[in-house]
């Protein structure tokens, strides 16, 4: 496998699996699906084995991306040695990977906003509270191909990967 990358948010059944499978779906469309490994994970753990929200999931099946056999799972600490790309969707998230990153960790711990071009936004909100779910489905979207465009990622060879 070239490059993984993770997608972390609180829970693991909203914004992570949402990048997750919007991502996924890119990295198929250019035919790199054999070449990156990707995932999504809470720093939380109280929807481990969970599917995604039931309104993350109709959001996503109505633009095309479907999530019903994805299953949260908490981020651990041998996920740094798994993943060259840790994605946090906000900051509580991102300092929470940063507290438990391991010292010999060679890899990229960013927000996953800090790579989406054309936009000031750093946060993707969490819609598990409200009934956002389809904006924050075509948010995730947007920055997944704002990030894939502003690196290039499927338009060149998957070794060059430098940012998400």
């Amino acid at each position: 496998m070239g490059v993984s990358v993770l997608f972390v948010c609180l829970g693991n059944i909203c914004r992570s699996p949402t990048a997750e499978v919007v991502f996924r779906e890119r990295v198929k469309a250019a035919g790199l699906e054999d070449r990156i490994r990707i995932d999504s994970v809470g720093t939380g753990d109280w929807h481990i084995g969970k599917a995604p929200d039931p309104r993350t999931q109709e959001a996503a099946l109505r633009r095309g991306y479907p999530m019903a056999d994805l299953r949260a799972r908490q981020v651990s600490p041998a996920d740094f040695a798994d993943f060259d790309w840790v994605l946090a969707m906000d900051d509580a998230n991102l300092a929470d990977l940063k507290a438990m990153r391991p010292a010999s960790y060679q890899g990229t711990l960013a927000r996953f906003l800090d790579y989406a071009q054309h936009t000031s936004v750093r946060e993707v909100p969490c819609p598990f509270y409200t009934s956002d779910a389809a904006d924050e489905e075509a948010r995730v979207e947007r920055a997944v191909r704002r990030c894939i465009h502003k690196s290039r990622l499927l338009s060149r060879p998957y070794h060059h990967f430098t940012s998400c």
